[in-house]
């Protein structure tokens, strides 16, 4: 116990995070789900998981997923999603006076959290269908969070940014990805190709089969994507704040002396099918891909907000600082914990 805060791990590895200042675990209600990104464990959400329970007490009871770490992050989005459902139906199932959930999600987590939600998502009951909407295994959605996610993918277009925009760098690494990050990296290349079906993120921009990717989405009552600016080497400003490269706005300073590494916020409201209608590209690969991806996720609204650590000491490490992986490494990077914290519905 530190601080008001008392937390767990498992034989396996995950972290359970609470407020010691209530000594009945169960009266808290609202599970927050902290899910990783690849080749990471459950210690990498471990600094902003205490956050959230020292300032939220007695609000929210933290799960740091332990099911998709180190070498199984590079299983697939797939195997990945239906590890991390049964590991959130198992927490429900120790904890059964639960009634919300929220996600918050690095980097390719945010994928895997995005599959997970399609496979847990429970339609409204047929009585109370209009006047009611779907829930998570049972569960209210409140936040659906995602920090320097890919949701368009890593393709082509400057997406990698250590790729540095070079077209052949880029053709180059479509043809070897799947050697270094295995089945991950083909669904982040989009060159996975599963009995023919499309793409898997592709896939993921509709309700497909059994799952419900976009009913599952639209059901949380927020939706909200942390976003580098720059200096994140890893994934590009475009694919994790899911915007076209003519909608990247234009910053200057941060907003707001409380989060000094926010330098945008944007409430993106949601278009309808024939707004979003896609825009006509020449290009018959990864653009038009793109722009389809791009369509088919603005049929939800999102709430977006842009960070830079430009003048930070690790700004190189930007993947990692808005995250606060490392609390001595990347300490830069809790104002942005304490922007979720502080706008986070319970």
């Amino acid at each position: 116990m530190e601080n008001g805060v008392c937390s767990s791990e498992s034989v396996n590895g995950s972290r359970d995070v609470w407020s010691s200042k209530n000594s009945d675990v169960s009266s808290t209600d609202h599970l927050v789900v902290m899910v990783n990104g690849i080749l990471g464990s459950a210690t990498d959400w471990k600094f902003g998981a205490e956050q959230f329970v020292r300032m939220l007490p007695d609000k929210v009871f933290v799960h740091c997923s332990e099911r998709n770490v180190a070498k199984l992050t590079l299983d697939g989005v797939d195997v990945m999603g239906e590890r991390l459902a049964e590991e959130v139906l198992e927490v429900i199932k120790r904890k059964p006076d639960i009634c919300k959930i929220s996600f918050v999600a690095h980097s390719v987590g945010g994928l895997v959290a995005r599959y997970t939600i399609g496979k847990l998502y429970k339609p409204p009951s047929r009585e109370d269908a209009e006047d009611s909407k779907g829930t998570i295994c049972g569960l209210e959605a409140m936040n659906f969070i995602t920090v320097a996610t890919p949701h368009l993918g890593s393709r082509g277009n400057k997406q990698v940014p250590f790729l540095f925009g070079v077209s052949a760098f880029e053709k180059a690494a479509t043809l070897v990805i799947h050697w270094i990050f295995r089945r991950t990296g083909r669904h982040l290349f989009l060159t996975d190709d599963d009995e023919g079906k499309p793409p898997l993120l592709k896939r993921m921009i509709e309700d497909y089969g059994d799952y419900y990717f976009m009913s599952a989405l639209r059901t949380f009552k927020r939706r909200v994507v942390y976003s580098n600016v720059g200096y994140d080497h890893i994934v590009g400003w475009r694919t994790s704040s899911i915007r076209r490269n003519s909608e990247l706005p234009k910053w200057e300073d941060s907003l707001n002396e409380k989060y000094p590494h926010i330098v945008y916020e944007e409430h993106y409201k949601a278009y309808d099918a024939e707004q979003c209608e896609p825009i006509s590209t020449e290009d018959d690969g990864s653009e038009k891909l793109e722009e389809e991806l791009v369509t088919g996720l603005s049929r939800v609204s999102w709430e977006k907000v842009d960070v830079s650590f430009h003048t930070c000491r690790q700004r190189f490490a930007a993947h990692s600082v808005i995250q606060v992986k490392d609390q001595l490494m990347h300490s830069e990077g809790a104002d942005v914990i304490q922007h979720m914290i502080d706008h986070f519905l319970t």
